[in-house]
Formats: C-alpha cells, sequence, structure tokens
C-alpha cells in the first residue's frame, strides 16, 4: 500500500518541490491550494498519484476533505507572510497579525487535531514548516517570525505528548521562493536556491525518521 502524504500550499515554492519529490520517491499525494486553477497546474506537474483538493486550511470542511484520503505524513507548509514592505512591531496592523496567527498557527494546528488519530493508527509523522526568524530577532520579521516561534513551541509539546508520532519543526533555510521576494520587495534574491535543492534531505527526512525535533534541513547529511 502507498504511503500518504498531505502537504499543504503545493501550488507553487517549496510546497510544490516537496511534493514532487514524494511522488517521485512513490508515495501519494494529497495537496492543497486556495487557487484551483494553480492547484490544477501543480497536481499535473507533481504527477504519478496526486489528489487535488482546493480550498483554504482556515476552513474547517476543507480540513476534513483533505483527511478524507488517509495520511501517513502531515506537511503542514501553507503560510503566509503578512505585509509587504514587512512592518516593525510598533506599528503593524493587528487585524493582519491575527490572520497571520490564523493561518499559520492555528490553521495547521487544527489540521494536525483532525489528523491525529489516523498518525498514531499508522506510526505516522508531521512536518511543520518554521523559519529561522523563529529563533532569531530579525528587524521587521516580529509577525511571521512569532507566528513560527508559536508553531515550534506548539511542535515541542506536540512532540512531548505524541509519542507514538513523529514530529519535525523543519528549517528550509531561505529559499528562491515568491513568499521569499515578498519579504523583500525590489531586492535581488538570485542567490538563493530553488526550493528543489533542499528535496533530497526532505526525503532522508521522512525516510529515516529520526526522533521527533527541530530540523534544520542544511544541516542533514543525506546518503549518496
Amino acid at each position: 500500500m502507498k504511503r500518504v502524504a498531505i502537504i499543504t500550499g503545493a501550488s507553487r515554492g517549496l510546497g510544490l518541490a516537496l511534493a514532487t519529490g514524494l511522488s517521485e520517491a512513490g508515495w501519494r499525494l494529497v495537496v492543497d491550494a486556495r487557487t484551483p486553477a494553480d492547484l490544477t497546474a501543480a497536481a499535473e506537474w507533481i504527477g504519478g498519484d496526486v489528489v487535488a483538493v482546493p480550498g483554504d486550511v482556515r476552513d474547517p470542511a476543507h480540513r476534513a476533505a483533505l483527511l478524507g484520503h488517509g495520511a501517513d505524513l502531515l506537511v503542514n507548509n501553507a503560510g503566509i507572510l503578512g505585509p509587504s514592505p514587512r512592518p516593525r512591531l510598533a506599528s503593524y496592523p493587528l487585524d493582519e497579525l491575527r490572520e497571520v496567527y490564523e493561518v499559520n498557527v492555528l490553521a495547521p494546528l487544527a489540521l494536525t487535531q483532525l489528523a491525529l488519530p489516523v498518525l498514531r493508527s499508522r506510526a505516522g509523522a508531521v512536518v511543520n514548516v518554521t523559519s529561522d526568524a523563529a529563533v532569531e530577532p530579525y528587524e521587521g520579521w516580529g509577525g511571521y517570525g512569532s507566528a513560527k516561534a508559536a508553531v515550534e513551541q506548539a511542535s515541542a509539546v506536540l512532540a512531548a505528548e505524541e509519542p507514538a508520532v513523529r514530529v519535525w519543526w523543519v528549517d528550509p533555510g531561505d529559499l528562491r521562493t515568491r513568499m521569499h521576494q515578498e519579504a523583500f520587495p525590489g531586492e535581488d534574491i538570485g542567490d538563493r536556491p530553488l526550493p528543489e535543492a533542499v528535496v533530497p534531505a526532505f526525503r532522508h527526512l521522512v525516510t529515516s525518521r529520526p526522533p521527533s525535533g527541530r530540523v534544520r534541513l542544511a544541516d542533514l547529511t543525506v546518503p549518496a
């Protein structure tokens, strides 16, 4: 039986790269994104055994639809940066900060809660995509960074509470994605690696299944 991976935010960037990499490794993919046309194009690109479920991870009905296909691995990748240019905390619009927390913290936790029964039964795993902005006080990153810090702490507690499930909070590093470009409007980010560069390390993570914990993909040694 094929292993099933749910990957949110898979229509572009890191999510698309991870989904494609797992599909090539023989996984069945369940992917989502908010824009149906973008998700359809992504599913065609991913190829293999892939189910596209368009919707917003904040929507309970959408989360239930994702879990309707089972899961051995849940990758909470969907997220938003927030306002760009990035405001300082002293002037951060609270309505927009609330949305950053809803998308980056509450929605993935809600999806994880829904997935836990099947993940426990299959000795499955959760990957929460995080960032170095969760642990470093970069100026202008108070909104996104504090949301990712909340994700990291929630992941650590989840790992302590769910010994039957692997929980990894994964820092992929700076990558050449649209979100990263939004964080640096007008700047050239061409020196950052493409998301595909971290796929071998990610696949090694989910197949070698180290103990739960924080993982920097750049630190993983991938067998030749």
